[in-house]
């Protein structure tokens, strides 16, 4: 790998923290940690109309000037001139980003071109049909494309045309760090909310099928905590309102640091309903804690990460009485609960570590950065 310390690698995201997402906390966590083992520097969208550039920890980070939203996608003129000023020996774009691929196409860049595809578009329909034709224009001309499970790969129609330079590498979490957390804080949450705490966490938007984790509340005999903030707080303060829960169902929408929390939880309940969820990176932040994880039987990395029957329950989506009958087993049945939760902190060790998915991007990187024009 030190042939690779001199080599200059473009990392072109939509976001980046503080934003909030699976993607954006998957790219700062692989960024950091390929720091110091070879050149890494970020090109994302901005929130203003004047691009900024900004050391985020010990990555170069440049937020281009965001003219106007798409169908939530950003439009950032000055994408292209960036993409191609950057003298990158390798691009790596992050995947769904429909502007940034037409930057991309725009900039003629000649070096070499990885992907990681962590969705396909889903919702947006009438823009993925558009769009697929530079999108597969994009594909064709990369050199390698990062799948974070099997099953996405094998499960997205996309993917079926390019599988032969797709490369399985799962999503790492910083292991070690979900070890520990503020004993006092576990405690103090325990006896604020209770003995049997079910913890949710992720954005309140569509596909994380949160109103039906409320209503399975109505069945169990314990305190839901949702963290995280999104377009859909109203309707689900409402919905718990509706079920008469809202005593035993709490949102927690400014969390600084969410691992007290996991490890003061009972069950972790992933409630997603459609494959916009593609892997479901909390269910590792839980699992390292030790909780076991209730989640979904989705067409996605989903039941890849927490295996039923393994590491947690995996239940069909959009179905409360299942959700709320898988929570309610794990909640009464506390040696099952911690051998659900010892294997899961296993598996993140052994498969899902941030320091293993380091290794293989780098190893993919020599092998790419190696290749004959």
């Amino acid at each position: 790998m030190q042939a690779l310390r001199h080599r200059r690698v473009l990392h072109v995201g939509k976001f980046y923290p503080p934003h909030m997402g699976g993607m954006e906390t998957h790219l700062q966590a692989l960024c950091e940690e390929l720091q110091d083992k070879i050149t890494v520097e970020v090109l994302v969208a901005g929130d203003e109309r004047r691009t900024r550039e900004d050391i985020i920890g010990v990555v170069k980070v440049t937020r281009v000037g965001t003219a106007l939203n798409l169908s939530a996608a950003p439009v950032c003129p000055a994408m292209t001139r960036k993409i191609r000023e950057a003298g990158a020996d390798l691009v790596h774009m992050h995947l769904p980003n429909p502007t940034a691929i037409l930057a991309y196409l725009a900039s003629k860049q000649s070096g070499r071109l990885i992907f990681t595809y962590h969705s396909d578009i889903i919702r947006q329909k009438m823009l993925s049909r558009a769009f697929r034709p530079f999108l597969r224009r994009a594909l064709t001309r990369a050199d390698a494309i990062i799948v974070g499970s099997p099953n996405y790969l094998e499960s997205s129609s996309v993917l079926q045309e390019f599988k032969e330079k797709c490369r399985v590498i799962p999503f790492g979490i910083p292991f070690e760090d979900f070890q520990r957390a503020d004993a006092a804080e576990v405690s103090e949450i325990r006896r604020r909310y209770g003995s049997r705490i079910v913890l949710g966490v992720g954005r309140l938007v569509y596909y994380k099928g949160f109103e039906y984790l409320i209503r399975a509340m109505r069945e169990v005999r314990g305190h839901l905590l949702i963290i995280g903030g999104g377009p859909l707080l109203g309707a689900l303060e409402r919905e718990a309102e509706a079920c008469g829960l809202a005593e035993r169902v709490t949102f927690l929408t400014d969390v600084k640091d969410v691992r007290p929390y996991y490890h003061a939880a009972d069950v972790f309940a992933l409630s997603s309903i459609a494959r916009s969820e593609a892997f479901g990176l909390v269910q590792l932040e839980a699992m390292a804690c030790g909780v076991p994880v209730v989640n979904t039987k989705l067409d996605s990395g989903v039941p890849f990460v927490s295996q039923d029957g393994v590491t947690g329950l995996t239940v069909p989506p959009a179905d409360a009485q299942a959700l709320a009958q898988a929570i309610n087993g794990l909640l009464d049945d506390a040696p099952q609960r911690a051998k659900f939760g010892e294997a899961g902190r296993r598996r993140v060790e052994q498969e899902f570590s941030l320091e293993t998915m380091t290794r293989r991007t780098l190893e993919l990187y020599a092998e790419v950065l190696a290749m004959k024009h």
